[in-house]
Formats: structure tokens, C-alpha cells, sequence
């Protein structure tokens, strides 16, 4: 069994369970941008020394051979993965990587070019499986708390790798013997990912007993038909997919658009890339730290925002006029290119922001024993799309519309999906509201989140001071949160399609309506049976003055249905408020609120035995003076 101690994001760098595996990563990633971008640079720049076709056809040609491993034996990879111990496949594969690096230092210091994209099919057969071993190995040895962190570092270091990569290789293809120099440090960074892997801890199997289909195409049809059963999680993949047919339009386009539409040379091709991926790497590096340690989708919608707006801004940045000669670093940053250089970094910081919690709460909502598979899945989906991406380039270029065109129609192209994406699955756009209410209106601070269980039922109790408690809480609670709420806050406009999309449980008074308070407390004992944390406001309406009204004893036939243990909570600060009941004017109320300190005290959980409405009050009332 693989024991899990909780660590600061920092910490995690300095502990055995993840830091051997983060720097094998990021040597798989540093080695294969140094070969992929020196390769790139040799077609776009020196390519005619070598062969006749042309390089916008040859650069997407090896883009797609590198991925179309992903969608061929990506489904084998995850039974293999999931089937055998984790730390000795890795092994197995860095070495495979070492094989194929030394036949690509024979064919660079040869100039075989052609060979070179035959290699990058190979290679993307070795990255194909060790995605399912990356994105699997996380959740087995991270808490749920640290999945965040663990893949806002997996992240930002992938995009560091590719940043310095990207910069080694375009500097050493660049020089007098270039070839020779890419050649000896592509074998280098491959043996030294081979010693690092020596070095992470056993990662046993979950499923040993499985009996690995060969059958590539039988196996991939049940692959995406099993990742289809979880619709959460299914869409998240294709969300992950979305990104990196964004993100391979960028990085394999870049450096033609550079010599094309810029007028840049190799130098300002790498500045680019790097401005690109310094921005993915920060952006994913936020993440843990805007999610407060839980994973929130409701940064989702909020980079697939700043991905559109910044990649149209993109198209209109270019210059009127392509310059007549070739453009240095020097003159390139001199030239007035400020405004472009923007949106670069801003794709990049967006598409960081986008990612990370996708594929947090990918691994969060699996199965345990299908995550390689799931992750399998899911680089089926990611290759078809970055396929995919490779054609419509191919396809617009070939039509005579330039790079900065199809830059500008993949932006427009993004609204499209997100829209898509969001309709089916509201809970992102729901996350969001609830994340910028959090974040813009109010500054707030939480204390004893760690007294909620990371699973497992519970019923949390909280004071009711505002209309938008419900939101404050989910919004600081790492943990979905079932809420139970008097049914006119629930049919308020706009908030009704937050509080629906969240389930909320509405709930009348025996006066007011009988059946559906008998039908809260069937959905609140489902609730709990499934597993889910419920919150109830016992006080059953908003406070008039700001004291705290007596609490019902609705939380005393919940645990007599069912016997959960109980949290205690209280919210402080939003007295006041422009959504609380106080009576004075609204402006003066909403100005005064407007970033206002506001909090959330857990306490301790309590057993069910000890159970009563007056003594939860009265624990409430106490964290609500602390």
C-alpha cells in the first residue's frame, strides 16, 4: 500500500515519492524539445540543403508522425501501465528512450533527415506510454489535497523542460556544427533520464490480474467507450484535447510564422517558444495557489476566456508589412512588437490555467484501478485532436491563407468548443461564477478547512447570514457540496442555475409546502448513502439583525435517518453585505463590501451520538466569535 503524508507544494520537491519522478519527466520532456525544435529549425531554416519538399509540408508531416503513436497503441499502453509495477515500466521505457536517441545522434551528424521523421515516430511510441505512467504514478502517491500541487508542478516543469528544451535546441542547431552538438546532447539528457528513473520508489500494480487485449483497435474502441460512462470526466478530456490541438497549432507553427509573417530569424523563433511556454509554465504554477489547494474547475472557463481574447488579439498584433530583411533578437524587440509579445505570454499563461485542473479532476473523479487507462484514453482523444491539427493546418495553408489566419480561426474556433463544453457540463461555468464572487467581491480567509474528511459522508451546519452563503462555502470547501436551502433562495434569479447545476437540495416549511420538505429529507439520506457532504443552515432563514436565530431540529432527523458525523461551521463578516437583509442603503451596502474581509471557521467534527440542535448552536456561536 503506498502511504501518503501530506506536503506543501514546495515540500513535495524535496520528498523521495515525487521528486525522482518529476526530474525523470522533465528529462523527457527537455530531451524531446531539444531534438523536436532543432529538428523544426533544420527543416524551416536549412531544410533545402537536404531534400526538396517544402518545409510548411514537411514540419506538419513530422508533427503528425510524432503524435499518431498516441492514437495507435495509446489503449495498450494503458493496460500495460495499469497491469504491471509502475517504477520498473518507467525504467523500462527512459531505457527504450536511450536507444532511440542514439540512432537520432547517428542520423543528425549524418543530415538524414528523412530518417530523423521516421525517428519521431518511435519517439512518440515511447511518449505514449510513458503518459499513462506519468499521469497515473500522481494519484497514487499524492493526497487529494496535493493533486493540484502535484500536477501544477508535473505541469510547470513539463513546460519549463519544453522552454529550455526549445531555447537548447534552436541554440545548438544554430551554431557551425550544430548537428554534432544536438547530436551529443540528446544522448546525454537521455541517460541521465534513464539514472533519474533508477530512483523512484515501487509503485505497485492495482490490477494485476488483467489480461492485456492486443487487439490495438478492439482495445481502443472499449478505451474511449469506458471513458464515455463517466461524463465528467469524458468531457474533461476532451476539454485536455481541445488544449493541445491549441497548443500544437502554436508550437508547431511558430517558427514558420516567425520567418513568415515576422521576418524573425532562429533567435526570434526561440524567444517566441519561450515567451509561449514561461507562460504555460506560470500560469500552471498559479493554479495551486488560486485554487487554495482543491481542484478548481472554476479556473476552467476562466482560461479558455483569456485563450480566446488574447489569440484573436494575436491576428490584428502582426505588422502591416513583412520587414525586408531578417529581423535579429535585437531588432525584433526594438521594433515595436510589444502588443504581440503580450499575447504570446498570455496564451500561454491562460492555457496553463486551463489545464491544470482538468487533468486534477480527471485523476480525482476515476477509478483508481482504471486511471492508466483513463489517462490512455485520454492521449487517444489528445492524438486524434493534435492530428486533427496538423490537417487543418495543412489543409488552410495549402489553401493560400496565411499562419496569423489560422492562428485567428482556432481562437474563434475556442468559443465554439467552450460553449459546447460548458452547455453540457454547467458545473465548470457554475465553478466559476462561485470563484469570481470569491475572488473579486470578497477577500476571503478560511480556517480549519482540514476538519472536513476527504471523502466519505457528512453533514456540515452553518449560520445563514447572506444570500450567497451557499457560494462562499462551496467555494472554500475542497469537496463537493450538497446543500439544503429554503426553496425561495433556490428559485432567485441567476443563482437558481448555480444551485441547481450544484444539486442543491430546496427545501419548504411543513406550512408552506409539505411534500417537498418530505422529499428534502429523501434527497439529503440519498445524499448521504451516495457518499456526498450535505449542508443545512438549521437556523432555516436569513438573520434580520445579525444574531443568530435558534436552530430547528431538522439536523437531529437527519442523523436519526442516518447517522453521519457532523461539522460545525460559521461565516464572519457579511453582515452588512450587499446580500444580507440588512436595511440600509444598497449602494452604501455594496460599496462597503466590495472586497471586504470576510470568513469561514470549521470546527471540530462532532460524533452522531452526541447530536442535538442547541449544542451545534452553540458551537457555531463560538466559532462565530473567534
Amino acid at each position: 500500500m503506498t502511504i501518503k503524508k501530506t506536503a506543501g507544494q514546495f515540500e513535495l520537491l524535496g520528498q523521495r515519492r515525487f521528486l525522482p519522478f518529476f526530474i525523470t519527466q522533465f528529462f523527457g520532456a527537455f530531451n524531446d524539445n531539444v531534438f523536436k525544435n532543432s529538428l523544426i529549425i533544420l527543416i524551416a531554416f536549412q531544410g533545402a540543403e537536404f531534400v526538396e519538399t517544402n518545409s510548411d509540408i514537411l514540419i506538419n508531416i513530422a508533427a503528425a508522425l510524432f503524435i499518431l503513436p498516441f492514437f495507435l497503441f495509446s489503449a495498450t499502453a494503458g493496460q500495460w501501465i495499469d497491469k504491471y509495477e509502475k517504477s520498473k515500466s518507467i525504467r523500462v521505457i527512459k531505457l527504450l528512450e536511450v536507444v532511440i536517441m542514439s540512432l537520432a545522434a547517428y542520423a543528425f551528424m549524418q543530415g538524414y533527415i528523412v530518417m530523423l521523421i521516421a525517428l519521431l515516430f518511435l519517439m512518440g511510441a515511447q511518449s505514449t506510454f510513458f503518459g499513462p505512467a506519468k499521469y497515473s504514478y500522481i494519484p497514487q502517491h499524492l493526497k487529494v489535497t496535493e493533486l493540484v500541487e502535484g500536477n501544477a508542478w508535473v505541469q510547470m516543469g513539463t513546460f519549463v523542460a519544453i522552454l529550455l528544451g526549445t531555447v537548447l535546441g534552436g541554440v545548438l542547431i544554430a551554431q557551425e556544427q550544430g548537428r554534432q552538438y544536438v547530436a551529443y546532447a540528446i544522448i546525454s539528457f537521455a541517460i541521465a533520464g534513464y539514472l533519474s528513473s533508477r530512483f523512484i520508489p515501487i509503485t505497485p500494480s492495482l490490477n494485476e490480474g488483467m489480461k492485456i487485449n492486443w487487439n490495438v483497435f478492439a482495445e481502443t474502441y472499449r478505451n474511449i467507450k469506458f471513458l464515455k460512462s463517466n461524463r465528467t470526466v469524458f468531457l474533461s478530456v476532451l476539454g485536455v484535447s481541445w488544449f493541445w490541438f491549441l497548443g500544437a497549432t502554436y508550437l508547431v507553427q511558430l517558427p514558420n510564422y516567425t520567418k513568415t509573417t515576422l521576418g524573425g530569424n532562429e533567435q526570434v523563433v526561440t524567444l517566441l517558444l519561450t515567451l509561449f511556454t514561461v507562460g504555460i509554465g506560470t500560469g500552471s504554477l498559479l493554479c495551486n495557489w488560486l485554487s487554495g489547494k482543491k481542484v478548481e474547475i472554476g479556473l476552467v472557463p476562466f482560461g479558455s476566456i483569456g485563450l480566446t481574447l488574447f489569440g484573436i488579439d494575436l491576428y490584428f498584433s502582426q505588422p502591416d508589412i513583412l520587414p525586408s530583411i531578417t529581423l535579429g533578437l535585437s531588432e525584433f524587440l526594438s521594433g515595436g512588437n510589444l502588443r504581440l509579445i503580450i499575447d504570446v505570454v498570455m496564451i500561454g499563461f491562460f492555457g496553463g490555467l486551463y489545464i491544470v485542473p482538468l487533468m486534477a479532476l480527471i485523476q480525482q473523479r476515476s477509478d483508481p484501478e482504471h486511471m492508466s487507462r483513463v489517462i490512455a484514453g485520454n492521449n487517444i482523444i489528445n492524438a486524434l485532436l493534435m492530428v486533427l491539427s496538423a490537417i487543418v493546418a495543412i489543409t488552410v495553408l495549402s489553401l493560400g491563407y496565411s499562419i496569423a489566419q489560422l492562428f485567428l480561426l482556432v481562437a474563434i474556433l475556442n468559443v465554439l468548443v467552450a460553449a459546447y463544453i460548458y452547455s453540457l457540463v454547467p458545473e465548470f461555468f457554475m465553478r466559476f461564477m462561485v470563484w469570481l464572487l470569491i475572488h473579486s467581491v470578497y477577500h476571503v480567509k478560511a480556517k480549519g478547512l482540514d476538519n472536513i474528511p476527504e471523502e466519505g459522508p457528512a453533514v456540515l451546519v452553518c449560520n445563514h447570514v447572506s444570500f450567497v452563503d451557499a457560494l462562499i462555502i462551496a467555494g472554500c470547501i475542497r469537496r463537493p457540496v450538497r446543500f439544503v436551502m429554503y426553496y425561495k433562495i433556490f428559485n432567485l434569479p441567476i443563482l437558481h442555475f448555480i444551485f441547481k447545476t450544484a444539486k442543491t437540495i430546496p427545501i419548504a416549511g411543513r406550512y408552506e409546502d409539505e411534500a417537498l420538505l418530505k422529499k428534502a429529507f429523501v434527497d439529503i439520506d440519498e445524499a448521504l448513502a451516495d457518499g456526498d457532504l450535505v449542508c443545512i443552515f438549521p437556523e432555516g432563514k436569513l438573520t434580520a439583525d445579525g444574531e443568530m436565530n435558534t436552530f430547528r431540529d431538522g439536523v437531529e432527523k437527519i442523523i436519526e435517518q442516518r447517522a453521519v458525523s457532523v461539522i460545525p461551521m460559521a461565516l464572519q463578516g457579511l453582515w452588512g453585505s450587499a446580500f444580507s437583509r440588512q436595511k440600509s442603503n444598497i449602494f452604501y451596502r455594496l460599496f462597503k463590501g466590495f472586497k471586504s474581509s470576510i470568513g469561514l471557521v470549521v470546527g471540530d467534527l462532532v460524533e452522531p451520538q452526541q447530536i442535538s440542535a442547541k449544542m451545534l448552536q452553540d458551537k457555531v456561536q463560538d466559532l462565530h466569535n473567534i
